[in-house]
């Protein structure tokens, strides 16, 4: 024991998680400012979880506080106390293995609690359906914010091009002006997942709606395309809820809308699905939406019920009549006809 009671395994939380942040995803993984954020508000509920259970400050928290008992309640919180989703309990668990991985360089004392934490496994999730948008319900949306407002002639502009381009919002909402190519060739150039760069062409449609949004502005090269009437760049919530305002608008005029739930990233499904009605290849499509992996697009490829029928039209179905049903009895026979 040392002098001040403690044993000398002890490990406090609050260097570690520091390090974690500044030395190991900023510095050696160079992560996204999208997954730091992630990062971030996972491990603000798992601290304000912790304080709840052990009383505890954040600050005076300790390594071995977060045993795998503690971080299976936490998990199991997720779910039933603030009712998220398979998928959103299992990247908060991504987040927590990231920090128990660095961990264990930092502290093979800790060695045990650390390969036990590591040893939670993510649940099995059901995919869900993609929902994406058909051309009616697309130009219904884009109908759907008043053009004669600033805010509106935004909106229009901000679901075009999301729609066109298939950009995640995380995307849309980090493009400045300077990131834009309207001229010959016209092209926007973004930085997407593991700071990926790619550049997506842009439609003679869109080109006009950017170039007639961005007149009316007449903002330096470096302010954000789509920005609130201060200048500052939207916000991720900002998007989705302005995407859900006039989704729900849009709604009142396309029946088909009121069964889907419109995201930013329904407009990326639905860029994706134009693609393959207009039959690119489904790795230009993944080199299109910066996917990692061909895998991840083939997602397009179940949903697409139009390719399907397509597909069944041109089979041929096997030359047989259906069977008759011949009652065994004449009392049958007379019921059957009634």
């Amino acid at each position: 024991m040392t002098g001040t009671g403690k044993s000398a395994s002890t490990t406090t939380l609050a260097p570690l998680l520091e390090s974690f942040f500044t030395d190991y995803l900023m510095t050696q993984r160079q992560a996204s400012p999208h997954t730091i954020a992630s990062y971030r508000d996972t491990f603000k509920l798992l601290l304000g979880h912790l304080h709840q259970r052990t009383g505890k400050l954040p600050a005076r928290l300790e390594l071995t506080d977060l045993d795998a008992p503690a971080i299976g309640e936490f998990l199991t919180s997720l779910e039933i106390g603030r009712g998220n989703s398979t998928l959103t309990r299992n990247v908060r668990l991504t987040a927590i293995h990231s920090l128990f991985r660095h961990a264990a360089l930092r502290t093979p004392e800790h060695a045990a609690l650390i390969a036990r934490v590591l040893a939670i496994p993510s649940k099995r999730a059901d995919k869900p359906q993609v929902c994406f948008l058909t051309r009616d319900e697309l130009q219904t949306l884009l109908a759907a914010p008043d053009r004669t407002t600033w805010h509106g002639r935004r909106d229009h502009t901000l679901i075009l091009f999301a729609a066109q381009t298939g950009l995640r919002v995380s995307e849309l909402t980090a493009l400045t002006i300077n990131d834009l190519q309207l001229g010959t060739g016209p092209h926007a150039r973004c930085t997407g997942k593991g700071r990926k760069q790619r550049a997506t062409p842009l439609t003679e449609q869109t080109v006009h709606a950017v170039t007639t949004w961005l007149q009316e502005r007449q903002d330096p090269d470096t302010a954000p395309v789509f920005c609130t009437r201060t200048g500052a760049p939207l916000s991720r919530d900002a998007v989705a809820r302005l995407v859900t305002k006039h989704a729900a608008t849009a709604a009142t005029r396309c029946a088909s809308l009121h069964a889907k739930t419109v995201t930013p990233h329904t407009l990326r499904h639905t860029a994706a699905m134009e693609l393959l009605h207009a039959g690119v290849d489904i790795t230009v499509i993944a080199l299109w939406l910066g996917h990692s992996s061909i895998e991840t697009s083939r997602i397009y490829l179940h949903a697409d019920m139009a390719l399907k029928e397509q597909a069944l039209a041109r089979t041929t179905p096997p030359d047989t009549a259906p069977g008759r049903y011949t009652a065994p009895d004449t009392l049958l026979a007379f019921l059957s006809q009634l």
